[in-house]
C-alpha cells in the first residue's frame, strides 16, 4: 500500500518536474529497494519489507535529515538546511499524524502499565513494543528518553 503511494507520488511528481520531489522520492524507493534485497531470503515471499518497516525507514530518514540541517546551520549553509528541511516536508506525506508530546507520555505510561516495566532492565520490552503499536507515529527518541526516564 504504502510502497505503491511513493511510486504514484514520483510519476505526479516527475510529471510536475518537481526536482525536489522526485530526487527525494527516487532516494526513497532506492533505499527501500536495499531493504528488500537485504531482508531477502530463499523461501520468503518476494512481497518485499512491511509497511511497519517502510515507516521506520523514513523515520529513519527525517532523523537523518535533521541532524543534517543542525551541522548545515553550524556550518552556516542556510540553503543546504533549506534544502534538507523541504525533503523532511516530503518524506512526511507518507507518514501517519505524530504524536504530540502530551500524548507521547500518555503511551509511554500505559505501555510501562502493559508490560510490568519497572526497573531500566525492561526498556527493551516497552521500546519494542511501543515500535510494534507506534511505527511511523512517534520520534523513538523522545520516547526513549522518557521511557529511559521513567524507569531510571
Amino acid at each position: 500500500m504504502l510502497r505503491q503511494q511513493l511510486n504514484d507520488a514520483l510519476k505526479e511528481a516527475m510529471k510536475a518536474q518537481q526536482s525536489r520531489a522526485v530526487s527525494t522520492l527516487r532516494l526513497i524507493l532506492a533505499a527501500l529497494k536495499d531493504r528488500d534485497i537485504a531482508n531477502r531470503t530463499e523461501d520468503a515471499d518476494d512481497g518485499g519489507i512491511s509497511d511497519d518497516q517502510i515507516l521506520q525507514l523514513l523515520q529513519s530518514m527525517i532523523k537523518q535529515r535533521r541532524d543534517s540541517i543542525e551541522a548545515y546551520l553550524k556550518g552556516g549553509r542556510q540553503e543546504l538546511a533549506d534544502g534538507e528541511a523541504e525533503e523532511i516536508d516530503i518524506i512526511q506525506r507518507f507518514l501517519p499524524d505524530q504524536m504530540d508530546d502530551k500524548e507521547l507520555a500518555e503511551v509511554v505510561e500505559q505501555v510501562i502499565a502493559e508490560t510490568g516495566a519497572s526497573s531500566i532492565k525492561d526498556m527493551g520490552n516497552v521500546m519494542g513494543m511501543l515500535r510494534g503499536k507506534f511505527a511511523g507515529q512517534m520520534d523513538f527518541g523522545k520516547a526513549s528518553a522518557l521511557v529511559k526516564a521513567r524507569l531510571g
